[in-house]
This record gives C-alpha cells, structure tokens and sequence, in this order.
C-alpha cells in the first residue's frame, strides 16, 4: 500500500500524464500566442492532442534501408529522456520527486537526449532531407547546449550547489537572480529556444526547405512521440527557468504565473524574427551566447572568491 502513491506521483501527477497534458496545454498557448501576434484565430485548445491521437492511430510506416529497432526504439528513448529529466525538477511547484546532489547535471544531460534522438532518427534512413535535417539538428545541439548549460550554472555558483531544489529554494529567499544575472537569463531563454529547435531557430526542420527535417519518414506513433517528447522538454525547460531564475517556484499558482510569463516573452520572440540561416543560428549564437555566459560566471566567481 506504500508503494501506491509513488507509483501515482511517477505516473500520473505531478509526473507521468500530468507532465504530457501540460505539454500538449503549453504548446497550444505557444500557437496560439504566435497567432495573435501575428492577427491569426490560431487553434482550438484541444488541437494539440487531436495532432496526437490522429497520429498514435495511424499506421507507423517504416521505410526500407533503415535499421528497423533504431527506428522503433529512438522516439521511445527521446520520450523517457525528458519525462526522466522532470523527476529532479519542481514541477508544477512540488518538491522533485528524486533529488541528490549534481542532480542539475543529469537533468541537462537527459534533456540532450532528445535533440540526439532527432539526430540518430535522421541519420538512421537514406532520405535526403531526413540527412540533411539530422545534420543541422547535431549541428544545432553543440552551439545551443553549451551556452545553456552555462546559463543556468550561474545561479548553481551562487546558491554553492548543483542540486536543482537546493537552488529552487535559495532562489525563492533571495532577490530575484534575473536582476543580478539579467546576462544569463537571456542566454537561458534564447538557448532554451534554441534546443527545441523553435523559431527563429528552426533551421533543422524547416518545412519550406527540407520538409519535417530530420523526421521527415516518421509518422504514427513514433512521430506523436517526438512531438510529446519536445512539448514535455519545452515544460521542464520553463519550470528550470523559472525556479533559477524568477525567484523560485514554491506551489502551483508561482509554477503557472511563472512558467506561462516566459512562455509569453518565448512567443514574442518566435514572432519578432525571421528563421535564421544554419550558418547564423549556429555561427553567430555560439559566439555571442558562450561568450556573455563566460563573462557572468567569470564575474560571479571573482565576487565569490572576493566575499
């Protein structure tokens, strides 16, 4: 009987299917902002999961000259990758549902996992545009993780530890972090964008150039994971955001006034600029974005080592 409400917290809230409805929830907000932005209607609120039970009733089509397991098996890994990654992460204002310290290193290495599916799924068939979409996609993850990482290692130095509700909790005593380290928030949110590949930075799978990218021969169920996977990144990635940064996230409410003011500044943003050439989103971010990073943790650790 003790075991019953672990199992309720993984599988169903706040993780598990609480996890995917927020993304699908997130994703229709995101569209829909963009649209009013942009003076479009934009979708009905349960289109998201419309896309996603269409797709998860199709047939998964698998193309010849692939490897058929990596084919199967490569939406599964990138899915169970970011629902991982939410078990170390406040969601929705609670306390992780596992935590230990260096935790925030295993939580941005889970939240690459997907990015590397998307690679190794375009790799995986002979489909040009799928090839050229899993190149821009790797291309992408070294020019966009890197920054992030480095992003959200500011509030990590100044809080003195890598454990992300640790740092949740000493963000919610403190002044905000996003007027001490305005630097790095906008690393973490342009990087943030960056590694769910949105616009401007959806280079990797620009449907007016190379089709759906790297996922241009998935379809069905596999295709509906991706999708899932990337909505589910996109929740986590805020809530990390948000408690690092926004003072913390300690109950619901703070989780979804939080969480949805950057989701706001995200859409605004995806409709101020026009998709980026590869060689901008990669060239230009990694120089810029590394590089204001570099400075505010080297800022951070003279003050520290001052103090």
């Amino acid at each position: 009987m003790n075991n019953i409400f672990p199992l309720i917290a993984l599988l169903i809230f706040p993780g598990g299917l609480f996890l995917m409805a927020s993304g699908l929830v997130y994703e229709w907000v995101d569209r829909k902002l963009i649209a009013r932005y942009q003076n479009r209607v934009g979708p009905r609120w349960f289109q998201p999961l419309a896309d996603v039970v269409k797709l998860l009733a199709k047939e998964e089509i698998i193309p010849t000259g692939v490897s058929r397991g990596l084919f199967v098996a490569l939406p599964v890994i990138g899915m169970a990758g970011a629902l991982t990654a939410a078990l170390y992460v406040p969601i929705a204002g609670f306390a992780p549902s596992f935590s230990f310290a260096g935790d925030l290193v295993v939580t941005l290495y889970l939240l690459s996992m997907m990015t590397l599916c998307l690679g190794l799924a375009g790799a995986n068939t002979t489909d040009r545009f799928s090839l050229i979409g899993a190149t821009r996609t790797l291309t992408q993850l070294f020019s966009y993780e890197a920054p992030f990482l480095l992003a959200l290692l500011g509030p990590a130095i100044v809080a003195g530890t890598w454990n992300i509700a640790e740092i949740n909790n000493f963000a919610g005593q403190n002044i905000w972090l996003v007027v001490t380290q305005l630097m790095g928030f906008l690393v973490a949110l342009v990087g943030l964008l960056g590694k769910l590949e949105m616009p401007p930075f959806d280079a990797p799978e620009a449907e007016t150039e190379i089709v759906s990218g790297a996922l241009t021969e998935y379809s069905g169920r596999g295709l509906a994971l991706f999708r899932l996977g990337k909505d589910v990144e996109l929740v986590v990635g805020l809530t990390l955001v948000a408690s690092f940064y926004l003072g913390g996230i300690a109950n619901p409410l703070e989780f979804l006034l939080k969480t949805l003011g950057l989701l706001i500044v995200m859409a605004g943003m995806q409709s101020l600029f026009a998709r980026l050439r590869i060689d901008q989103t990669v060239g230009l971010w990694w120089r810029i974005g590394a590089l204001l990073a570099l400075v505010q943790l080297l800022v951070l650790i003279v003050v520290r080592v001052l103090r």
